[in-house]
């Protein structure tokens, strides 16, 4: 038995349900009726308000960004959310409040913050996307017990968006372009000094670049071979003095002997040897130098000399041979003193030569040493110029990527100034509204009906929770330990019957009434909104 009677209780039982309601449907409808009436009713009896909507489209650039780039935020929600915060300020509501003298009927009850804050609950704003989720537009709107008045603020608040976008846009422009024009002057004044100090370490080592060791080396090479011919110059100078002088003792030693003796042979040998001695080093000059030489054709000349003197001391012998020792003596000697004399001189040329060779040597020496310490100063030079060079290279770089950027930054802000940048532009003027937004009866008049159904069936399962009475077989079949073997029928008297039917006809009556009224009300409210 136990167990017959869980599995009956765990099922659905329907006719209980129906019994139910039956005997509760009065407990049902009036509460029903009662929590829509209370519901649909408020709609009726609170004050309407008017909402004006308007949506402003956010335009982007008419110029192609690859032409101009913005200089401001791209963060469009960023900026919406800022200039948002400026325009539901105290200081921007206040002024709005007070030029359309708005919660005027509050007035003399509300606080200029109240005002703001009653202003701030009744302004809406609104995100429009598009399925990437960039945000294309935005939908201001305000309410109001006054459909004009919904309007005219929703219009002022409209320009405020519109026109402090621009001015935040201008602004932004601006002080970007003021910071960069900044920078630009910093890093004008670092390449100016980075600029000053690469030429006064120019100025410093003008012949120690790097830039010049090419033509170091070039000036090097020629120096060391100036060198090298005025070292070959100076030897063989040092040699015609040698041989000059060894000329000069042998001719004096002559002499001293063809005092006593015959000496027209002697004077006669030396001219010879003389002749020799010059072929010789014209010889030795010209498998060295060409005939255009300075020193080749000085031997040819004094070679020339020497054989004119030859000719001319042979012709004197010629014409004198016929005369005396003595006077053969007086004739030879001033042919004989002529070379002597040309010897003497060409020693002093040698002299004067080889000071004058020495004194070069001397020069091309310290032009050598000087050139050989610039190359080995180069590479410290060129790596202190380089230091220096990265930093101005640095610094160049610097400036000419704010040079640009300054003039993207200025077509930015003219373009801003002219508002072919991004902009807000309102799509419609400010609705009028014409029905409320609130109340909404039609929906009230459904919440009621859901306040209504809640409070009805609240109201019936706590009277079945708290009647302890039976009012089925089946609930005394259930406290019975045993099974029922008869049962008397209930006795329906003729009062019984009429009370039953009077019941129907008033559940009925009160049913049709519910509905009906319901069904009335949200056809007035459909109708009314």
């Amino acid at each position: 038995m136990p167990e017959e009677f869980e599995e009956q209780k765990s099922q659905f039982d329907i006719g209980r349900y129906l019994d139910i309601a039956r005997r509760r449907y009065i407990h049902f409808l009036v509460p029903l009726f009662v929590g829509w009436i209370l519901v649909w009713g408020s709609s009726w009896v609170l004050p309407p308000r008017y909402k004006s909507s308007t949506l402003i489209l956010v335009e982007q650039p008419t110029m192609p960004r690859n032409y101009v780039t913005p200089n401001v935020s791209d963060d469009l929600q960023d900026r919406l959310q800022s200039i948002t915060q400026q325009i539901l300020s105290r200081t921007r509501l206040l002024l709005i409040i007070d030029k359309l003298h708005l919660y005027g009927g509050q007035q003399g009850r509300m606080t200029p913050d109240g005002k703001v804050a009653a202003m701030r609950k009744d302004i809406d704003i609104e995100l429009v996307r598009d399925p990437s989720g960039a945000i294309t537009a935005f939908r201001v709107s305000y309410s109001a017990p006054d459909p004009h008045t919904a309007q005219e603020v929703t219009s002022e608040l409209t320009n405020l968006f519109i026109d402090e976008n621009t001015r935040v846009r201008e602004q932004e422009s601006e002080d970007t372009t003021e910071f960069i024009k900044s920078q630009l002057t910093s890093a004008s004044a670092s390449l100016s000094d980075q600029e000053a100090k690469v030429r006064a370490f120019q100025a410093t080592h003008e012949g120690e670049l790097p830039t010049q060791q090419a033509s170091n080396l070039q000036i090097l090479s020629g120096l060391q071979a100036q060198l090298q011919g005025e070292q070959d110059a100076l030897n063989t100078a040092k040699q015609q003095r040698v041989y000059a002088q060894s000329l000069i003792d042998q001719y004096r030693a002559v002499q001293g002997t063809t005092r006593t003796a015959t000496g027209a042979p002697t004077g006669m040998a030396i001219i010879d040897q003389q002749l020799d001695t010059l072929r010789q080093k014209l010889a030795d000059l010209s498998t060295r130098y060409t005939d255009q030489y300075p020193e080749v054709q000085q031997v040819k000349d004094e070679i020339a000399k020497t054989e004119k003197e030859r000719e001319q001391a042979l012709a004197n012998l010629k014409n004198d041979k016929d005369k005396s020792s003595g006077d053969m003596q007086a004739v030879t000697d001033p042919a004989q003193g002529a070379p002597l004399l040309q010897m003497q001189s060409q020693l002093k040329a040698d002299d004067i030569e080889i000071a004058n060779r020495e004194q070069a040597i001397t020069n091309l020496k310290a032009r050598i040493n000087d050139y050989q310490g610039r190359l080995s100063e180069e590479p410290a030079v060129e790596q202190q110029l380089a230091d220096l060079t990265r930093g101005y290279d640095q610094s160049k770089a610097n400036f000419d990527d704010l040079l640009k950027k300054e003039n993207d930054s200025q077509m930015a802000t003219s373009m801003e100034q002219m508002q072919e940048g991004e902009r807000f532009t309102m799509l419609d003027p400010p609705s009028l509204p014409l029905k409320p937004d609130f109340p909404n009866r039609l929906k009230m008049c459904g919440a009621g009906v859901g306040a209504g159904l809640v409070l009805g069936i609240a109201l019936v399962a706590g009277l079945e929770f708290l009647d302890d009475r039976m009012h089925g077989e089946k609930e005394i079949q259930a406290l019975l330990p045993v099974a029922v073997i008869s049962e008397i029928p209930e006795i329906v008297t003729p009062s019984d019957v009429r009370s039953g039917k009077i019941r129907m006809a008033l559940g009925w009556t009160v049913a049709a009434f519910v509905v009906l009224s319901i069904l009335a009300g949200t056809a007035v409210s459909y109708l009314h909104d």
